[in-house]
């Protein structure tokens, strides 16, 4: 089992820099062995992707609206993993959640694949 809480969000004018946090409770050697993605969610919509990272950090996928503005990044012997948000804009305002799975193809874009959720963090982005 898997508890994850995402500390770090906020407010933020656009074009400044937040960086999430994702940690988990519980032994290392359980996250390290999960797969953790970023999702966000404004109001009305659907939950979508924002990035994944696999197990021990050599692979990152992003979604193409945050591709070259985030980096996805873990920290296996602090059972974290972070997303550093730069350049934001007033659409990257949603709440984020971080959510891990232990097995998973492709990049993880699906948020019906994944096991374990945070509560969610919010992000506003002013304009």
């Amino acid at each position: 089992q898997l508890q994850l809480v995402e500390p770090g969000g906020g407010l933020v004018q656009a074009g400044g820099s937040l960086r999430l946090s994702c940690a988990a409770s519980g032994r290392s050697s359980v996250y390290k062995s999960h797969n953790v993605g970023w999702f966000c969610q404004a109001p009305g919509t659907v939950r979508e992707f924002v990035a994944r990272i696999d197990l021990c950090g050599s692979n990152r996928y992003y979604a193409d609206s945050v591709r070259d503005r985030f980096t996805i990044s873990r920290d296996n012997a602090k059972n974290t993993v972070y997303l550093q948000m730069n350049s934001l804009k007033p659409d990257d305002t949603a709440v984020y959640y971080c959510a891990a799975v232990r097995h998973i193809n492709g990049s993880g874009s699906d948020y019906g694949n994944y096991d374990y959720w945070g509560q969610g963090t919010q992000v506003t982005v002013s304009s």
